[in-house]
């Protein structure tokens, strides 16, 4: 059914904490029902995120209806929330500000049917205007999302209504599709925002700026003059109490066909006609299309030493923490570049970077001992941590006599700005734009079930896992997929 038009968009004044005045869009009035209301999502991010939008006047009119299988009250789940807040909003916010959102809030036991769930939303309702608008947020394992869209149907609260859906979208092609069928059974696919909250970083969306508002680089981007691609996101962190969660989906499913491969379209897109969803949705699905099935055999998977014995994972365990593959997309701009993706747990650093290595000069002037090349390629560097930053390395000479050279390097970071109180997280951009009915960085259907296509070969045949120690960067054989280049973490020195 299709989702009804929200009401012309009103502008307030942005209040958060320290923030400059500018003009925001503001959401219309909105009940929230959050799946998973009392899991580690919900508390890190979303619960926070909610609230910093609350404080900024961008989310003046709310009700939040919690849900999860947990047996506890509203009282004891506002005292969660409350908690939650003060542990994980990344704004300074002042305690009553955190009570009179936490009073916005019910919870109800999802075990006692939708029924109930459906009077609860209606109870919210009615402390709003009519005709309130209901946004669904699903943070669910992936085998539980079409049973909470048959109970949404079932209780009628698809009208009025958008929905959120986590990653994973499905676990293969097969999962990815009955799951969309299931979803289009109950909502239009105008309703549906499959989040990757990658996508809602102030650097990721700088891809977008920096490619294409710029003559300086756009006419560089292709295979003439870029060598190779990498998009690593180490991790530090462990699996921790999500070992029965990991051991469903592992690194692959959890990080590469939502976040990396979702980087990699914004990397490789050709120039949309406008910064309008279906634009952008258009090119994103054009590299999809380009991109190569997955080898195997130019795919490592590794596991950390230890991680069988975590919770919830069994000793025997082939899943894999840490993954490692080359990627070919076959069309005019980028034959024969490879991309490299990586991302794994318990790694030497954490980082979230995409780095683009340009072809060094056929032939050089510069004497043996100079130290031109001993550094590798000039690359640009997106760092897609919450400090923003963009760098580009090159070859400069040192001050003195004779020609002697060493790696140079211009950086733009947001902290250098002025303007970093003006960012919002990423999962607070993404909630935001879907209250707002803006798919600009969502992912559709047919590009999710594209990427499992394409995955289907790795799923089917994959590599032996590799143990690897914590603390390191993998296995050997890390190193040995990319040779004879070297991986941009850790950072090349001489």
């Amino acid at each position: 059914m299709a989702s009804r038009k929200l009401a012309a968009k009103e502008t307030v004044r942005e209040a958060g904490a320290g923030a400059q005045a500018q003009d925001v869009p503001r959401a219309a009035p909105y009940v929230v029902v959050l799946f998973g209301g009392t899991g580690d999502l919900a508390r890190r991010k979303l619960l926070p995120g909610l609230l910093n939008l609350f404080a900024a006047g961008m989310l003046p009119d709310v009700r939040i209806v919690a849900t999860s299988l947990d047996d506890i009250d509203t009282i004891a789940y506002r005292k969660i929330a409350a908690e939650a807040c003060q542990e994980y909003a990344h704004k300074s916010v002042k305690p009553e500000m955190i009570d009179d959102f936490c009073s916005f809030m019910t919870y109800v036991n999802i075990g006692e049917g939708p029924e109930q769930l459906a009077k609860a939303v209606q109870d919210a309702e009615s402390e709003l205007p009519e005709g309130t608008s209901r946004l669904h947020y699903l943070s669910v394992p992936p085998h539980a999302a079409g049973e909470v869209i048959h109970d949404l149907g079932k209780a009628g609260l698809a009208e009025r209504a958008r929905v959120i859906m986590e990653k994973p979208f499905g676990t293969d092609l097969a999962s990815a599709r009955k799951l969309n069928q299931e979803v289009q059974k109950v909502f239009s696919e105008d309703q549906v925002f499959r989040i990757d909250h990658f996508l809602g970083k102030e650097a990721a969306q700088n891809i977008l700026a920096f490619r294409f508002a710029n003559g300086l680089f756009e006419p560089i981007w292709n295979r003439q003059h870029i060598d190779h691609i990498q998009i690593d996101v180490p991790e530090t962190l462990s699996v921790g109490s999500r070992g029965s969660f990991y051991e469903q989906t592992g690194a692959f499913r959890d990080m590469v066909v939502t976040h990396l491969f979702q980087i990699l379209a914004f990397v490789a897109m050709e120039p949309p006609t406008a910064l309008e969803p279906n634009a952008i949705g258009e090119e994103k699905y054009k590299v999809f299309r380009s991109l190569q099935p997955l080898d195997p055999s130019r795919c490592v998977r590794g596991q950390y030493e230890g991680y069988r014995w975590s919770d919830g994972v069994s000793e025997t365990s082939d899943t894999e923490t840490l993954v490692a593959l080359q990627c070919e997309i076959n069309n005019w701009r980028w034959a024969g570049v490879p991309f490299f993706l990586r991302t794994g747990k318990r790694m030497g650093a954490a980082a979230r970077i995409v780095s683009i290595a340009f072809r060094e000069p056929p032939n050089s002037m510069f004497p043996a001992d100079s130290g031109f090349g001993t550094e590798g390629p000039d690359h640009l560097t997106f760092d897609l941590a919450d400090s923003t930053t963009l760098s580009l390395s090159f070859y400069g000479k040192k001050p003195g006599p004779g020609m002697k050279l060493s790696k140079l390097s211009l950086e733009f970071s947001m902290l250098a700005t002025g303007q970093e109180q003006n960012l919002l997280e990423a999962y607070e951009r993404l909630i935001f734009d879907a209250m707002n009915g803006d798919h600009t960085l969502f992912t559709n259907a047919q590009g999710i079930e594209r990427v499992w296509e394409l995955s289907e070969p790795l799923l089917q045949n994959p590599p032996e896992v590799e143990l690897y120690r914590t603390g390191s960067w993998g296995p050997q054989s890390v190193h040995e997929l990319i040779e004879p280049r070297t991986w941009r973490l850790p950072f090349e020195t001489t």
